[in-house]
């Protein structure tokens, strides 16, 4: 029903594959212009999928696939020829391991993350210990099952010997899903009920802020300068307007401040916030926040366990 334009049809194909499957989602990024999957592609790994790309050297087209590796939550990176094989392993070891699984016991588990725990916090300098039990386990089996290895302890001694895939634990840890104006019924309770009694009573002049504690890649952030800046105009009044928008997440952060999003943000924005506060690049291939909203967010990485 949308006038003809760009069509993203694989992000929204993967964002429905991982709401409609969960943890048994796969999805492969092939040859292909543009960055269409990258979003997709954090929502599969958010609900514990996998995600296969086409190894840029073997591509026609290395766009799609390129874009799909720079979020560094790609598990395999793959010619054609060698995918099957892999697909096919790492389907009866996540598959068949759930029918028949191990017993092991739960002390033994206990013992296993807490020694996972202990080399993320010495290697990443980040505290996992008091996550939730269960996002953090379904994490761990997600990269046990990437690399086929059936017990904790045994992944345990993987992550000594190999200190990438601590990393890549930690990406997989800090995947935040995320899009602008995400929980609508929420957003407009904000922009109804919360933001204008931030401004009663205010002088023209006077601070306003606010804090995104666990930005992301910054869409929830700049969901929030937009209505600010909104309200502003409706008073037609100005203000010092400023949102605090922190994550640990070094690469999510330095995408936030980029400010530059793929095209199938339109999914999410009304054409009208989409044209005012967002610029088409040349390419036609994604949007850019304008810079009157990007100067109203200030971007830091503390931890707020460490830090508070």
């Amino acid at each position: 029903a949308a006038p003809r334009g760009q069509r993203l049809p694989i992000d929204f194909f993967f964002r429905s594959l991982a709401q409609d499957q969960h943890e048994r989602a796969i999805c492969i990024v092939l040859s292909g212009t543009g960055s269409d999957g990258t979003l997709g592609l954090r929502a599969i790994k958010d609900e514990g999928g996998m995600v296969m790309a086409q190894a840029p050297g073997s591509t026609e087209f290395d766009g799609m696939p390129g874009s799909a590796i720079a979020t560094g939550l790609v598990d395999y990176t793959l010619p054609p020829n060698e995918m099957p094989a892999q697909l096919i392993a790492y389907a009866a070891h996540v598959f068949g391991h759930r029918a028949h699984p191990t017993p092991a016991t739960a002390p033994k588990i206990e013992n296993a993350q807490k020694k996972i725990f202990n080399l993320l916090r010495a290697q990443t300098g980040h505290d996992f210990s008091q996550y939730k039990p269960n996002t953090v386990n379904r994490r761990i089996e997600r990269r046990m099952a990437v690399h086929q290895i059936n017990a904790m302890d045994e992944y345990g001694k993987y992550l000594k010997q190999t200190p990438a895939e601590v990393e890549a634990l930690l990406r997989d840890l800090l995947i935040g899903v995320t899009n602008f104006f995400r929980d609508p019924a929420a957003f407009l309770a904000l922009e109804t009920q919360v933001i204008p009694k931030l401004f009663d009573g205010k002088n023209a002049g006077a601070t306003i802020r606010g804090w995104t504690t666990g930005c992301s890649t910054g869409e929830e952030a700049y969901s929030l300068a937009i209505l600010l800046q909104e309200r502003m105009e409706a008073l037609k009044q100005t203000y010092q307007v400023q949102v605090f928008a922190t994550d640990i997440d070094s690469r999510a952060i330095a995408t936030a401040r980029a400010g530059l999003y793929p095209a199938s943000i339109a999914a999410d924005l009304s054409p009208e916030r989409l044209a005012r506060f967002f610029t088409a690049e040349a390419n036609g291939l994604s949007y850019r926040i304008n810079k009157a909203i990007r100067d109203l967010l200030v971007f830091s990485e503390p931890d707020v366990i460490k830090d508070p």
